[in-house]
C-alpha cells in the first residue's frame, strides 16, 4: 500500500485538505485533485512558466514544487486572481492590449504579471525581468509588457482573494 499524506493549504482563499502521495507535485494537486485546470503544464521542468502560481504571494513554477511543501501556505492560481467577480487588472490589460494569442502561456503570464503589479511601479527593465520566467512564443512580449506597464504604473491590484 502506498503511503499517503494529508496536505492542508489555502487555495484561492479557501482552506482545503488533500490526501496525496509524498512525491505529488503542486501542479497535479491543483489540476487533478482540486479540479482547477487554468494552470497549464508546459515543460515539467520549471523552464516555461506556464504553471506559475503564487505561493505566499511569490510566483513559483508549480511543476517543481511538491504538494507537501505547500502545506500551511497560501496558493493562488489564475482562477484566484479575480476580485469580487472581476478579472485582475493585469488580466483585463492583457485582453485590452492584445497580449494573448494562443492562450497556453496566458495563465502563467497572468499570475506572474499580477505578482509584478503587486511589486509596485517599476521601470521597463524591471518589469521585463519580473516576467522573465514565462515563455511566450506567440506575442513577442511587446503587448504583454505594454499591458503590464499600464497596470503597474497606475492601478492598485489585489493578488490574493
Amino acid at each position: 500500500m502506498t503511503e499517503r499524506i494529508t496536505v492542508t493549504l489555502t487555495l484561492n482563499g479557501e482552506r482545503r485538505m488533500f490526501d496525496v502521495a509524498p512525491g505529488r507535485r503542486l501542479i497535479d494537486l491543483i489540476r487533478e485533485d482540486a479540479g482547477l485546470t487554468g494552470t497549464k503544464e508546459g515543460c515539467g521542468a520549471g523552464e516555461c512558466g506556464a504553471c506559475t502560481v503564487l505561493l505566499d504571494g511569490a510566483p513559483v513554477t508549480s511543476c517543481l514544487v511538491l504538494a507537501a511543501s505547500a502545506a500551511g501556505h497560501d496558493v493562488v492560481t489564475v482562477e484566484g486572481l479575480q476580485h469580487d467577480g472581476a478579472l485582475h487588472p493585469f488580466q483585463e490589460a492583457l485582453v485590452t492590449h492584445g497580449g494573448v494569442q494562443c492562450g497556453f502561456c496566458t495563465p502563467g503570464l497572468a499570475v506572474a504579471g499580477a505578482a509584478a503589479v503587486a511589486h509596485g511601479p517599476a521601470d521597463a527593465e524591471t518589469r521585463a525581468r519580473l516576467l522573465a520566467g514565462n515563455l511566450c512564443r506567440c506575442t513577442g512580449y511587446v503587448k504583454v509588457l505594454e499591458a503590464l506597464a499600464d497596470v503597474a504604473q497606475g492601478e492598485e491590484a489585489h493578488v490574493s482573494p
